[in-house]
């Protein structure tokens, strides 16, 4: 067998048509839109709720509470919230070491900060990032609730970056500045 034998020659592949048009075209930025605005509504009606409330903006009781019971271990036969015991030894080291209380803030303004975001069509693929990362949290703390489909948007959002924030300001703003491996307008030479 020669050399030439055994290169391998690369197959390309081809998205489905329907994939490119969800994430790679802005045909259907209609769509994300709807999505994003969702998303992005239900981050900052959760972070208001949290901003009202001195249990999260001064004191952090709120959070201190979430994670108390997060770590309980019950008696059998009922199963603790946490599944994974790495998760419950993370969040009692946060509460040993009363990181609620700054924490608390940092959750409020996250939420905040992502839900506008998400809102005005801005680094949508990041705040998405952030967003399902979040809900990830919550899930590893217990907390079911809505965050499983918040975190399924957010996915959705993150893989449709490129045409999820086309109709928002990332239609300017991403040309303009760029991703960090292809620089915008704002950072390219001038020659």
């Amino acid at each position: 067998m020669t050399k030439e034998d055994q290169t391998i020659t690369p197959v390309h592949f081809t998205d489905p048509p329907i994939a490119d048009a969800l994430f790679n075209s802005p045909k259907l930025a209609w769509l994300w839109l709807i999505v994003r605005v969702y998303l992005g509504y239900s981050w900052i009606t959760s972070g208001l709720g949290k901003l009202s409330n001195p249990g999260w903006t001064k004191t952090g009781e709120a959070l201190k509470g979430f994670w108390e019971h997060a770590v309980l271990i019950p008696e059998a036969p009922a199963r603790p919230a946490i599944t994974f015991q790495w998760y419950r030894v993370f969040l009692q080291s946060l509460l040993d070491q009363g990181a609620y209380t700054w924490f608390a803030k940092l959750i409020v303004a996250g939420e905040l900060l992502i839900g506008i975001a998400l809102v005005l069509g801005i680094f949508t693929g990041i705040a998405a990032f952030f967003g399902g990362f979040l809900n990830w949290n919550f899930m590893m703390a217990g907390s079911a609730s809505t965050n499983p489909v918040l975190f399924t948007i957010a996915i959705l959002l993150i893989l449709g970056w490129k045409s999820a924030g086309w109709l928002g300001l990332d239609r300017w703003v991403l040309p303009l500045l760029g991703t960090p491996w292809q620089p915008g307008k704002a950072f390219k030479r001038q020659e």
